[in-house]
């Protein structure tokens, strides 16, 4: 049994044979993978509460679910050795263990692929694919044209073809999701966690890593799948495990189950579907683009957006949605053409101008550009507004800011022990209501939104969605969903524009009984409706 507390712990062993006890191929079926009464508490919160957790040998593919909070990743952190239990057993092919670390959970053959990039950004992706484990010469020099020639090799195994010397820093979130799975995947790991790893990749990428996974199965590695798209787990599971508040409540085959099942072991009830009503367009024109052009990314981009209007943006990877966005935020350049503004010319150079003017900016990657994690959640909402909030002698009021973030947690929900609790520490749906509340704070004109509700359960879903509706019919906002998940704007839009290869091509009214998820599928790959 592992000890009580930190100071209980002690330094890594195994009761029996060498480190690498992965070595050995287990026999087909047997338990790989076992955690018995896993305890392990976080400031203010429990966040296991005596945790059993199996995995089998001989490719078991077994889904981990739950809602946000519910103590899926902290489970599997505790397995790679990221956090230290404070009570419970573990144990790896039969072995027990005293403490794991992330080295030797590595060394045990463990791998994880977490939802956001672990990469270093200033390294090329041969050298991040490589990290750690660079191959040398005879001489001892690092034998560079065996990491190049290699990673290519492997890349290309997977149907990438990417140029492997290009530094990290330069590519999209996707593709850096791709780098973190290959490099994760080619580890020879025997015990795989892949953690929302699909969460920032394109649809189109996402059948590519499935095949992947499922060859890597065939011969022998065991999965640990946690998402919360569950129809992924009904495409690619065989088993799946359910959390909820800290505990396992249960194991079950897949194939026994539907996902209208499954989403009420998950949640405890049934998870109402949230339908946007379509307001009048006889609105206020709050922006207007006209003829925008950047070469390689956009052309010929005109579009209107008026007051109190929810607009959804879809289209493939690279057909330049994302990247319109991020130009009107001022974190790219925007190119030629003309934008006003409520009638007014707008340009912004940089984020603070375009906060300055109205216009606020939902990152996809939210734990890169969203929220300041080490920092607490009044700090995270205020952080935009701080010269709003001082007094006539420059410093800020603490009871203004205190009372303005007071009335956004509750107003948006937010689950937390205090707004003095660092945002780190909170599920990823608080988190992403935190990412709003600071949005709010900044009382926006337009508001874009990257993938608002990727890497969140089904039912903090439906609370973004009644925030997004929130934002717009009570404070007038006019929002820009940019998003994949077609279901998703159907129910929140009152339209939604389909871009592909770098121009508008398609407008849907979202409520016509004519516009379905087939026929925006159909204009998202360039094709007509049959």
């Amino acid at each position: 049994m592992i000890g009580r507390g930190l100071e209980g712990l002690q330094a890594a062993s195994i009761e029996r044979g060498p480190l690498h006890a992965m070595d050995q191929t287990p026999k087909p079926g047997s338990l790989i993978v076992e955690m018995r009464n896993v305890t392990k508490d976080f400031p203010g919160v429990r966040a296991l509460s005596g945790v059993d957790f199996q995995l089998r040998s001989g490719g078991e593919l077994r889904g981990l679910v739950g809602k946000n909070g519910a103590g899926k990743s902290t489970l599997m952190n505790v397995l790679t050795g990221v956090f230290p239990p404070e009570s419970g057993e573990i144990r790896i092919q039969g072995r027990s263990f005293a403490r794991l670390t992330t080295t030797i959970s590595r060394q045990l053959g463990i791998a994880c692929v977490h939802q956001h990039s672990q990469l270093v950004p200033s390294l090329s992706i041969a050298e991040n694919v490589f990290c750690g484990s660079l191959p040398v010469t005879r001489l001892g020099l690092v034998d560079w044209g065996s990491v190049y020639s290699q990673t290519a090799q492997r890349l290309g195994s997977m149907g990438l073809d990417i140029e492997v010397r290009r530094k990290v820093e330069g590519l999209s979130v996707a593709e850096r999701q791709i780098i973190e799975i290959a490099k994760a995947l080619f580890a020879e790991a025997r015990i795989i966690i892949l953690d929302e790893a699909t969460a920032p990749l394109p649809k189109n990428e996402v059948e590519m890593l499935f095949g992947f996974v499922r060859r890597q199965r065939d011969q022998g590695a065991a999965f640990v799948y946690i998402s919360h798209y569950l129809e992924e787990i009904f495409e690619l599971c065989e088993t799946v495990t359910v959390m909820k508040d800290g505990r396992n409540i249960g194991d079950y085959v897949v194939s026994d189950l539907t996902q209208a099942e499954l989403i009420r072991l998950i949640s405890g009830a049934e998870v109402e579907r949230f339908r946007h009503e379509t307001r009048s367009r006889a609105g206020d024109v709050l922006l207007e683009v006209r003829g925008l052009d950047r070469p390689g990314y956009y052309e010929g981009l005109s579009l209107t957006l008026q007051r109190a209007e929810i607009v959804g943006l879809t289209g493939l990877e690279g057909c330049g949605k994302d990247s319109l966005a991020r130009a009107l935020f001022g974190m790219e350049p925007r190119g030629t053409g003309q934008v006003t503004l409520e009638g007014r010319p707008y340009h912004a150079g940089s984020p603070r101008e375009a906060l300055n003017r109205g216009v606020a900016y939902l990152p996809r990657d939210r734990h890169g550009h969203g929220i300041i994690g080490l920092r607490s959640v009044r700090e995270n909402v205020t952080l935009p507004i701080l010269s709003r909030l001082a007094n006539i002698l420059g410093f800020v009021s603490r009871r203004r800011e205190q009372a303005l973030v007071r009335d956004l947690i509750q107003k948006l929900n937010i689950v937390t022990p205090s707004m003095m609790q660092a945002v780190q520490f909170l599920s990823g749906g608080n988190q992403q209501k935190v990412v709003f509340a600071k949005l709010a704070s900044v009382e926006p004109k337009v508001l874009f939104l990257d993938e608002p509700t990727q890497g969140v359960d089904v039912q903090a879903k439906t609370e973004i969605l009644k925030i997004i509706d929130q934002l717009s019919r009570e404070q007038g906002v006019a929002v820009v969903v940019i998003s994949e998940e077609i279901r998703e704007l159907l129910d929140i839009c009152d339209r939604i524009l389909v871009m592909f290869k770098g121009r508008i091509i398609r407008e849907f009214p979202a409520h016509d009984p004519q516009t379905t998820v087939e026929s925006i599928l159909h204009a998202v790959e360039g094709t007509a409706a049959e």
